[in-house]
């Protein structure tokens, strides 16, 4: 089972959001949207709105650092195990406590007003709970991780993301030992990243690519047309249809 979960579960997540989230965009692309709900109701979502996002985007850019870096990069610039875990477990914290809080509102809001309610979809709902779920559990691994300040299980996880990463075959085996509520993220979050293509999420993968586009890649031209200085033929009309005639 410890296979199937860490290493057959994450290339399945992978592949279905890639291939999922090309497929929506390419057949439905109107529903490549956030569908927000400012429209219905302000209040109340700008507070939870901001503080849910801005700990997510600290959270999700502190995952993808501090998985993705090579250990070796770390040992280079000096940083110890203990010091990337203190750091990991207050901003992470403080993060984390800030998107719980404005997810918590959030979905208050959606779930406690009839007007928002009533547009919100079954997804809109359900990955909502999944987000909030997964940021508990997020929440509280960081009582486990202060019991291991020594970076020891941090490491762990380093070796099995960037594992999956270069195709090794025993990634799995680096969690095999974790806390279970380690395991219960991995799996979660895995399961969040499965089912973004049919959800509300995929405006996430807008967000990151879309400034890389303007970034990196050159830009199209649009071509304008020279204003016309002579005057324009008189349009025909069909007989019968000038009141005059």
């Amino acid at each position: 089972m410890n296979t199937v979960l860490f290493g057959i579960y994450p290339y399945i997540a992978l592949s279905v959001l890639t291939l999922g989230s090309i497929a929506r965009y390419e057949r439905d692309p109107f529903t490549w949207k956030t569908s927000s709900s400012q429209l219905l109701r302000r209040k109340q979502l700008v507070i939870g709105s901001i503080l849910f996002h801005v700990g997510v985007l600290v959270i999700f850019a502190g995952h993808v650092v501090g998985l993705l870096t090579p250990i070796w990069v770390f040992d280079a610039l000096g940083v110890s195990h203990e010091a990337k875990q203190i750091l990991a477990v207050v901003a992470g914290g403080i993060a984390g406590v800030m998107a719980l809080v404005g997810g918590g509102m959030l979905f208050q809001r959606r779930w406690t007003d009839p007007r928002i309610r009533q547009t919100s979809s079954v997804w809109d709902i359900t990955i909502l709970v999944m987000l909030l779920g997964q940021l508990v559990l997020g929440v509280g691994t960081i009582f486990v991780s202060v019991q291991h300040i020594e970076g020891g299980e941090m490491v762990k996880f380093m070796a099995w993301a960037q594992g999956i990463f270069t195709f090794d075959p025993d990634a799995a085996s680096y969690v095999a030992d974790a806390p279970l509520i380690f395991k219960l993220h991995l799996v979660l979050g895995l399961t969040i990243l499965l089912v973004t293509p049919f959800t509300r999420l995929v405006h996430v993968i807008s967000g990151v690519f879309v400034p890389l586009r303007y970034l990196f890649l050159r830009p199209g031209y649009q071509i304008v047309r020279s204003r016309r200085t002579e005057p324009l033929p008189a349009a025909r009309k069909a007989p019968g249809t000038n009141p005059a005639e």
